[in-house]
């Protein structure tokens, strides 16, 4: 499947539960074990856990099968890594404490080298 499919089946996953404020960052060019990261946040650990939970299923449903689901007991931040797409479903303060958006966002700028001499 391509990638842009997986990542709008998470996409349309997330949003079928009632996600909020889903997001996804391409991130190819700035790291090698993925090329988006998909962002979604609950209102409750039950919430988050039911988000997901769901893009779970409908990954497996469509052949798909996680590498690894991390965080699924707690319910504040759950990890679910399907290789080409890599989705955090957070806690709204979860999310905001970490803020990784913002981290994963930023694109590193040439900048001339300096030598430090002693």
């Amino acid at each position: 499947m391509q990638v842009i499919k997986i990542r709008q089946l998470i996409i349309d996953a997330l949003e079928d539960v009632k996600a909020i404020d889903v997001t996804s960052i391409d991130v190819t060019g700035l790291t090698d074990f993925t090329d988006y990261m998909v962002f979604a946040s609950g209102t409750s650990n039950r919430h988050v856990k039911a988000l997901a939970g769901n893009v779970v299923a409908d990954a497996k449903e469509r052949g798909l099968k996680p590498i690894g689901v991390e965080g699924m007991e707690q319910g504040e931040w759950i990890l679910i890594d399907l290789a080409d797409v890599v989705v955090h479903v957070m806690l709204p303060a979860t999310r905001e404490f970490y803020d990784i958006e913002r981290l994963w966002s930023l694109r590193p700028t040439e900048k001339k080298s300096t030598v430090l001499k002693h």
